[in-house]
């Protein structure tokens, strides 16, 4: 019963105020209650997906993981124009392929909306299974650690380029063949940023970017409404998560 209340009280708190630092955009922006992105229909999936993590919204998503369980069944997501790809619309199996979430869905137990937003569709994009659930994964339960006592702002997504990127399904979802996270520290005033191949890989120490090299990578400016100066610092700078905090 005490979860249960805590879900109850808290869940409306993290729903107040407009996300902030949502990066440009190649495509449709769509914004749903607790993150944001932009789809490109040319590539049936998110060029970036845009979230914030704070000790609130983490100590939610541990109360609350035996509670709320994954949703496992995934959505179109109708909430914009073009729709996103359906599910059953692509073998992601067959093909080799898990279907990656790009906001995870670890990060989404704030309540049973934040469930079913990270089962959309336009969450989703085609990662190889030992990439999402090694590396990948471990790096996501890395971010969820610094969050508890932080504020984070994330950036997740595909490079969704050159033009030829493999194609699967009926509706021809582009299969990236790297992906990006780029993460905001607000209260300690640091960025960290990875650009890692979408397959096997041991460490993700190698794919330590800088968010100016993804930036001219995808053409898609991040972070823009920060303060010029301090902008240019920290998106200039490499930094890797320590392994504690």
């Amino acid at each position: 019963m005490k979860k249960l209340l805590l879900v109850l009280f808290l869940a409306p708190m993290v729903l107040l105020g407009q996300l902030k630092f949502l990066p440009s955009s190649n495509g449709e922006v769509v914004e749903h209650t607790y993150y944001s992105l932009s789809y490109v229909e040319e590539h049936e999936q998110a060029e970036w997906v845009h979230y914030r993590l704070d000790s609130i919204r983490a100590s939610l998503n541990k109360t609350n993981r035996g509670i709320l369980k994954t949703d496992r069944n995934y959505y179109q997501d109708k909430t914009f124009e073009s729709k996103s790809a359906h599910k059953s619309d692509i073998k992601f199996k067959a093909d080799g392929y898990h279907k990656g979430h790009l906001v995870p869905a670890a990060d989404m137990k704030m309540d049973s909306i934040s469930v079913r937003e990270a089962a959309y569709m336009s969450n989703i994009s085609p990662q190889k299974p030992k990439f999402n659930n090694g590396v990948w994964s471990r790096l996501e339960k890395r971010i969820r650690l610094r969050a508890k006592k932080s504020e984070l702002y994330i950036t997740t997504g595909g490079v969704l380029s050159p033009a030829d990127l493999k194609k699967i399904g009926k509706n021809n979802v582009s299969v990236p063949d790297q992906f990006y996270k780029i993460i905001y520290d607000a209260k300690n005033q640091k960025m960290f940023a990875y650009l890692m191949p979408n397959k096997k890989i041991e460490s993700r120490e190698k794919y330590v970017v800088t968010v100016d090299a993804i930036e001219v990578l995808t053409g898609i400016d991040f972070y823009h409404q920060l303060d010029d100066e301090l902008e240019d610092k920290l998106e200039s700078t490499k930094n890797s998560l320590p392994p504690k905090f």
